[in-house]
């Protein structure tokens, strides 16, 4: 009788660890930020498609490669080396939907097999624009919805909302300007 036990035991934190890592049907999660920015709506976007920026105004963004230097047109694809609520880890990233100056997103997917998408949406206003950005990002077993609910949403939402806050005070600054010149004249046409 003594050894059943353990082997019970065993058994059950077997069965517990399929459960937690077994893949999950699961919808992804969503964070979304928002931002009034005192610039065009052109001009945000011209600065936020370009990937050489990202580093500069998301403190999640480590490191970007590949085609960084304008605005991302459709199917374009850049790597960026990330740190996001203490997991590091790089993406590759493709465009799929532009439609400068309002609306921007890209697909990712992480070397480890995680995916994500973010979504940009921007919006004329009186004191310039309303910067929307939109990180969804998939859940992919249920140890990691326990982690997601628990403490990764709250780190990310928190990182999410510093980022904006660094964007609006990059673009609202007078450093940016003659980047936001350059940026700005190649973001043109649909790509």
């Amino acid at each position: 009788m003594k050894r059943r036990i353990p082997y019970f035991g065993l058994a059950l934190l077997v069965g517990l660890a399929v459960l937690l890592l077994a893949p999950l049907p699961l919808p992804p999660t969503r964070i979304h930020s928002s931002i009034v920015i005192a610039r065009a709506p052109a001009d945000v976007y011209a600065y936020v498609t370009t990937p050489a920026n990202w580093p500069r105004w998301h403190p999640s963004s480590l490191a970007v490669t590949g085609t960084t230097d304008h605005p991302l047109r459709m199917g374009e694809q850049v790597s960026e080396d990330f740190l996001v609520a203490g997991y590091a880890g790089r993406v590759l990233w493709t465009v799929t939907k532009r439609e400068p100056p309002m609306a921007w997103t890209i697909d990712g997917k992480i070397e480890d097999g995680g995916s994500g998408r973010v979504s940009y949406h921007l919006t004329a206003t009186d004191e310039g624009t309303l910067f929307e950005r939109d990180f969804d990002y998939a859940r992919p077993n249920l140890l990691f919805v326990l982690a997601d609910t628990f403490k990764l949403h709250r780190l990310i939402d928190a990182e999410s909302a510093d980022a904006l806050r660094r964007l609006k005070s990059v673009l609202e600054g007078d450093a940016v300007a003659p980047r936001m010149a350059r940026a700005v004249s190649s973001a043109g046409g649909n790509g």
